[in-house]
């Protein structure tokens, strides 16, 4: 379980700020993909006609989980640079922090 706070202070690379900054974190995420990307259209024009299914369906899919990425925004020049952290099944974005003499309660 991966739990990240909302605000980062860290360093910013961007030819207006070089320095450590306040970033807002976010998760990132997939966009909608494009309806007429190249790989599509091409993928499109091999499906045409006869012969079945022209490129392979992959099913063999062993990972469980996905690398999380962390989209960091500047908060003076609005720069954003991403950082891929490791596999988790849970990842907790501005959850509260653990305290010290607190025992986990099931």
């Amino acid at each position: 379980m991966v739990n990240t706070p909302k605000i980062r202070r860290t360093f910013c690379k961007r030819n207006t700020c070089r320095k450590h900054t306040v970033h807002r974190v976010s998760q990132y995420k997939q966009g909608r993909p494009r309806k007429f990307s190249q790989g599509r259209r091409r993928y499109g024009v091999k499906q045409q006609g006869f012969g079945g299914q022209a490129r392979p369906i992959f099913h063999k899919k062993s990972k469980t989980t996905k690398k999380i990425v962390l989209r960091l925004e500047c908060s003076e020049c609005h720069h954003i640079h991403q950082v891929a952290l490791k596999r988790t099944r849970v990842f907790i974005l501005g959850g509260e922090k653990k305290k010290k003499d607190e025992v986990e309660q099931w």
